[in-house]
């Protein structure tokens, strides 16, 4: 992922960079104005509709399947508070998230449980 934290910033700066107003750029991906502000600023959690973040990638002129396609849809899970879907398509790294959890929480974690983990990172 690039060096982007959210879909709001993510979306803003790959707008500005096509040279679009909001306006125009909202118009050409066939969303309302307001919303696509409120994304932009974070008031608004991301779209989280496949419909929408297509049309969202198409003005951008960005192809299915790309890296940064898979980075906007990314972005938008996390922003929706949903676990990102090339997370939950790879059952190993699945497996590894309640390692993360814990860790997260505070939990001391086994050392077994950190080569596990790290061996996935390292494999991602």
């Amino acid at each position: 992922m690039s060096q982007t934290t959210t879909f709001g910033d993510w979306l803003k700066t790959r707008r500005i960079a096509k040279k679009q107003t909001l306006r125009a750029f909202a118009h050409r991906a066939g969303i309302d104005p307001g919303n696509l502000s409120r994304y932009e600023r974070g008031v608004l959690a991301p779209p989280q509709d496949a419909v929408v973040l297509e049309r969202i990638g198409n003005a951008l002129e960005i192809r299915k399947n790309t890296e940064e396609w898979r980075e906007m849809v990314s972005l938008a899970a996390v922003g929706g508070g949903r676990i990102p879907p090339d997370i939950t398509g790879d059952p190993d790294l699945l497996n590894a998230l309640p390692i993360l959890f814990r860790a997260m929480k505070g939990k001391k974690l086994t050392r077994e449980d950190l080569i596990r983990l790290a061996k996935k990172i390292q494999e991602s």
